[in-house]
């Protein structure tokens, strides 16, 4: 009998150091991903929002990061309702459905003269500005990437 038990108790302990190897080869769970996208460009929006689409993706899904589109300059034009390329309303409608935040720079749409109505549904206002808003992200701890 006690034999019986001692080989259970080694079995046990083999079993336990080859979970513990795979746990540790797989690395520790890493912190949900913040990170904030900068968009100035107008001949970059379908480039950086497949770059946001991919992240998503890559991340394993909606809702597994936390991801702020700030746009400003020019690019705040490729969403303004009245003029917006069907593929960029369906690529932004799906992010957003997904979770990503996209921020509009009030200077900017002061300067084209556009209200938060006048943009694609979904866009919030940067109320002190894209710039600003992209520092305060940076501050929180978001990563900054502007593909």
């Amino acid at each position: 009998m006690e034999r019986r038990s001692i080989m259970r108790a080694g079995l046990a302990a083999l079993v336990g150091v080859l979970g513990a190897n795979r746990a540790q080869a797989a690395g520790p769970e890493r912190p949900r991903q913040r990170v904030a996208y900068h968009l100035s460009d107008q001949d970059r929006v379908l480039f950086v929002l497949g770059n946001i689409q991919n992240h998503i993706d890559g991340t394993g899904g909606p809702g597994k990061a936390d991801i702020r589109l700030v746009v400003h300059g020019p690019a705040l034009r490729a969403f303004h309702a009245i003029s917006i390329e069907p593929n960029i309303a369906e690529l932004a409608a799906r992010l957003i459905k997904g979770g990503t935040a996209l921020e509009a720079c009030a200077n900017t749409m002061k300067a084209q003269g556009v209200k938060l109505d006048d943009l694609t549904d979904g866009f919030i206002v940067a109320e002190k500005g894209g710039v600003v808003r992209l520092t305060e992200l940076q501050q929180d701890g978001y990563a900054y990437l502007r593909p």
